[in-house]
Formats: structure tokens, C-alpha cells, sequence
């Protein structure tokens, strides 16, 4: 399953895949904006820890982590 959250001039990219344990594990990719490489490898996919989650938990997951990781890359723009 796969879904795309617009987020201040961002997209971030959330993928589930099924588990064997539990429902997902979940990874996500922040695609937009300049200069991505501040948070980390750019163009690459992030997997969220403590997995897995149910479906609704595993995009909220994703969400937040993706939401702070630009929150993150906008304050360090903008302290340079």
C-alpha cells in the first residue's frame, strides 16, 4: 500500500508492506524541496522502527517522522 502526504511544500512518500508477524512494516521517502542531503541519504527510503504496526498506526508513523524530518531540514535552512 502506498500514499503520498503533502507537508509544506513536500511530499512524503509512505509504503506498507506486509509482515510476517504482525500487519506492516512501514518506510517512507521525503521528495520535494532543495538540498535533501541535510537529512541524510537523499532519494533513499527511511524504514520506521519497533515495527510492525497495525494499518492506521504504521501511516500515522510514517506521518509524524516524516513531518518532523522537514520540520527538521526547513529549521536547519533556515539557521544557515
Amino acid at each position: 500500500m502506498y500514499r503520498i502526504i503533502p507537508f509544506r511544500g513536500f511530499e512524503i512518500h509512505v509504503s506498507l508492506a506486509m509482515s510476517a508477524e504482525d500487519p506492516y512494516d512501514v518506510t517512507f521517502q521525503l521528495k520535494g524541496g532543495s538540498n535533501l542531503g541535510v537529512l541524510g541519504r537523499a532519494g533513499h527510503s527511511i524504514q520506521i522502527h519497533n515495527g510492525p504496526f497495525t494499518h492506521r498506526l504504521a501511516y500515522f508513523n510514517a506521518e509524524s517522522a516524516g513531518q518532523a524530518a522537514v520540520d527538521t531540514f526547513l529549521d536547519a535552512q533556515h539557521e544557515a
